[in-house]
């Protein structure tokens, strides 16, 4: 039943996340945090995050992180499988039709229309990392690593995989 449930819960996460990554982080988080319970908050931001630092698309590698860990070497086989099928079929078969409706007003709108949607997903999901990160570290942390991570972003120009890798450490040294 486990293989089941993880294949359901990234088939609808990647089937219902139009756009890519940023708007299925989202629903994935939905289905492992809230629907299944499989993880807190927490540990989701935890996998998000090294997730974000390592290369290649953020949902495959949370997709066979936590298929693994629920379900061993075929949960991870499940969890890709769910994750990379809805994308597949759409190619295969929307494949024919591009041509027909690339210039149609209606797909432009549909495709504008989704993007708010996607902001306030992502907005809610950032707020609710926020709360979370506020709560087990406290003021201090936070606002440290907060003000540490927009100086070397914005100011400094240092890639996000490296201020994230160093937040880890951080984190591992100082807060656990």
């Amino acid at each position: 039943m486990i293989y089941w449930d993880i294949f359901w819960a990234f088939f609808i996460s990647n089937l219902l996340g139009y756009g890519g990554g940023p708007s299925t982080i989202p629903l994935i988080q939905n289905e492992v945090v809230s629907n299944y319970e499989w993880m807190s908050l927490s540990e989701f931001g935890d996998v998000l995050a090294i997730a974000n630092a390592l290369p290649g698309p953020i949902a495959t590698k949370m997709a066979g992180f936590i298929g693994f860990e629920l379900g061993g070497v075929l949960g991870a086989a499940v969890a890709l499988i769910a994750t990379i099928l809805p994308s597949a079929l759409a190619v295969i078969v929307l494949f024919k039709f591009v041509d027909l409706f690339k210039d149609s007003p209606r797909v432009k709108l549909m495709t504008k229309s989704v993007q708010p949607i996607i902001a306030v997903l992502l907005a809610v999901m950032a707020y609710q990392f926020f709360i979370t990160a506020f709560q087990n570290s406290g003021v201090l942390h936070l606002l440290l690593l907060t003000l540490a991570s927009y100086l070397t972003l914005y100011k400094f120009k240092v890639h996000p995989a490296l201020v994230i890798g160093c937040a880890l450490f951080y984190g591992g040294v100082f807060l656990s």
